[in-house]
């Protein structure tokens, strides 16, 4: 943990810098492969949408010491057109759902899965779910996320800017589409417990976005009076600060979240954890990597179209080709002029520290001090 913070001070000050920006057309086109990938698998597989969704009924069993397998083997002889869906809700109790397109009435599943489960039909509780509600619920949930949209649009607009705000709504829809395409590819059912996740990694994906366009806020104040780094290094160095962060902040969330997908769903079986933790596991994941690898270098593109920060540019690029062309002739003069303005750009640096970060600057040593003064005692 000690290296960890180490290299996250490292970041912060600069010493070390990884090129998210600068490599934004790779992680585009990681981007949109993985994207296809999810579209691909849910026009193929579609959506294994529940039967809260589709209607049904839903049968619960309670049984001490029966086993997922054996009702799902009296569910198979039971249904004739689907394949039931059989989880463990805790108690002793398991439920066994089956699709609407089944023939057999009520009467006759419970009468049955009593017969080969040897229990009695009474104790077999029998609800029935019609589509409409699944639909109203659907309704509601795609309404509030356009809400969401609408929102989320409108106040990074006004607390930053449009250019931001275009930036985290197409880092929302990428981690959307990934979560959705991976329901498809696995074949996890959808439930209402589904759309909660997928509502919820919305928030994780902004936060982690709004906290590096913060930073890159930060960095980029009167960077046109400047002609020493271009906007889109001044966003990567924020990335950069902000990066450890936000490596802790999903690893920590991704912690509980496994905890329920691997251990809860997967060892102890509880199938109805997996409605909402997968979404959670796939859209934490989605939204670190968006608002790093997407968000951020979108944010620079946009930028850089500017006219002002294409004139910046090319006076940065100005004043590079000159350094090289005096370096090229008088080496030993412009590796000291070099030290100089990187001593002058450390001092500015420290200077632009945001407000509420304490801690010591590094002062520069001044190479001049004591030259020429004898060693020893002064008399």
């Amino acid at each position: 943990m000690s290296k960890l913070g180490s290299i996250g001070h490292r970041l912060y000050q600069g010493e070390i810098s990884f090129d998210f920006v600068g490599r934004r057309k790779l992680w585009w086109g990681i981007s949109a492969l993985i994207v296809i990938a999810a579209v691909l698998g849910l026009s193929v597989n579609g959506l294994k949408l529940g039967i809260e969704f589709t209607g049904g009924s839903v049968y619960t069993v309670t049984k001490p010491g029966l086993t997922i397998s054996q009702v799902q083997t009296a569910a198979d002889k039971v249904a004739e057109h689907s394949t039931p869906i059989v989880q463990s809700v805790g108690n002793g109790k398991i439920t066994v759902q089956v699709s609407k397109d089944e023939t057999k009435s009520t009467t006759e599943v419970t009468k049955e899965l009593s017969k080969d489960l040897g229990v009695a039909a009474d104790t077999i509780n029998a609800d029935q779910i019609g589509p409409s509600w699944g639909k109203e619920i659907s309704k509601q949930a795609l309404t509030g996320l356009v809400i969401f949209m609408i929102l989320v649009t409108a106040y990074l607009a006004v607390a930053f800017e449009w250019r931001m705000a275009i930036a985290a709504l197409v880092a929302l829809i990428h981690d959307l589409l990934i979560t959705i395409g991976v329901y498809a590819l696995v074949g996890f059912e959808v439930t209402p417990g589904t759309v909660i996740g997928f509502l919820t990694i919305l928030g994780y994906s902004l936060y982690d976005t709004v906290v590096v366009f913060d930073t890159v806020k930060e960095n980029t104040r009167g960077l046109a009076k400047q002609n020493r780094r271009t906007y889109s290094e001044a966003a990567n160095h924020g990335l950069n600060q902000t990066l450890v962060r936000s490596i802790n902040t999903t690893v920590l969330a991704l912690l509980p979240v496994a905890a329920l997908l691997f251990i809860g769903g997967g060892i102890l079986g509880a199938g109805t954890l997996n409605d909402i933790s997968l979404a959670l596991f796939v859209g934490l994941a989605a939204g670190a990597y968006s608002s790093i690898c997407l968000a951020t270098p979108l944010l620079a593109q946009l930028k850089e179209e500017q006219p002002e920060m294409k004139a910046l540019a090319k006076r940065v690029a100005q004043r590079r080709a000159a350094e090289a062309r005096a370096a090229a002739e008088n080496p030993s003069s412009a590796s000291a002029d070099a030290a100089e303005q990187d001593d002058d750009q450390e001092g500015a640096d420290e200077d632009a520290v945001p407000a509420g970060i304490v801690g010591q600057r590094n002062q520069p040593v001044g190479r001049g001090r004591g030259k020429g003064r004898p060693s020893g005692k002064r008399h």
